[in-house]
C-alpha cells in the first residue's frame, strides 16, 4: 500500500487489462481539472466549459430565445444554455442517445438525414437566433479522411444556420486545426458581419480543435 492509500499491485493489474491509449485517456481524465469541475457543478461533460468560455468572450448566449444544438450528446452545451438563458427554447439532435434534459427537446437522428433540418425547425416556434455545433465525425485513423469528414459536418451545419437563422443571429461550430476552409469561410463572411476563430482554454492544448464564431447574421439573399 502506498502513502496515498492505493494498492500499486491492483493498479498494475488493472492497467494490464487496458490498452496503452486507454491508459493515457484515463490518466488524462483523472488529472483534468475541467472533468472534476464538471462533476462538481453537474455538467455532463468538460465540453460545457468550452461554451462557457466562448460565451464569456463573444456573448453568444446574451438574449437568445431559440437555440439549435447540433451534436447535442451528452448534453453539456444545452445544459449551459439552460443555465445562462433559462427562458430560451432549445432543440438538439444527435445520432447517439442522449439522456433527457429539462426544457430541451432532443431528436435522436442523423443530422445529415434529409428530414433533420425540417424536424429541427418544426420543434421551434420561430427561427433560431443561435445555431451551435460541437459535432465531429467518428475517426477512422486516417488524418486527412477524418478532417474531411468532420469539415463536411461543419459545412452542413453552416448551411443550416444560413438557411434558418433570424437576422442578427449567431453560429458557433467546432472546426479542426487550420480553421474553416476557403469556401466555407467565404460563405460565413458573406452572411455574417463578424467571423472569428478561437480556442477556448478548456480545449486541450494537444487537441486540433478550434471554434469558428460567426455573429450578426445578415439574412438570406
Amino acid at each position: 500500500m502506498t502513502r496515498s492509500g492505493r494498492d500499486p499491485d491492483k493498479r498494475v493489474k488493472n492497467a494490464r487489462r487496458r490498452s496503452a491509449s486507454s491508459n493515457r485517456w484515463l490518466e488524462r481524465q483523472l488529472n483534468d481539472p475541467y472533468v472534476r469541475q464538471a462533476k462538481a457543478e453537474g455538467y455532463r461533460s468538460r465540453a460545457a466549459y468550452k461554451l462557457i468560455e466562448l460565451d464569456e468572450k463573444f456573448g453568444l448566449l446574451k438574449g437568445v430565445k431559440r437555440v439549435v444544438d447540433l451534436g447535442i450528446a451528452p448534453g453539456g452545451w444545452s445544459q449551459v444554455v439552460r443555465k445562462q438563458a433559462p427562458k430560451a427554447a432549445i432543440v438538439g439532435i444527435d445520432l447517439l442517445e442522449t439522456e433527457p434534459i429539462d426544457g430541451v427537446e432532443i431528436l435522436q437522428m442523423d443530422f445529415m438525414d434529409d428530414a433533420a433540418p425540417g424536424r429541427l425547425e418544426a420543434a421551434l416556434d420561430g427561427p433560431p437566433d443561435l445555431v451551435m455545433s460541437d459535432m465531429a465525425a467518428n475517426t477512422v485513423g486516417h488524418k486527412q479522411t477524418d478532417h474531411l469528414r468532420t469539415m463536411g459536418l461543419v459545412e452542413a451545419a453552416a448551411w443550416f444556420a444560413v438557411e434558418t437563422l433570424e437576422p442578427g443571429g449567431k453560429f458557433v461550430a467546432k472546426v479542426l486545426a487550420g480553421g474553416t476552409d476557403t469556401e466555407l469561410l467565404g460563405l460565413l463572411k458573406k452572411h455574417f458581419k463578424s467571423v472569428k476563430h478561437a480556442k477556448p482554454p478548456a480545449s486541450r492544448k494537444g487537441s486540433s480543435e478550434w471554434y469558428v464564431i460567426a455573429q450578426g447574421f445578415k439574412g438570406r439573399d
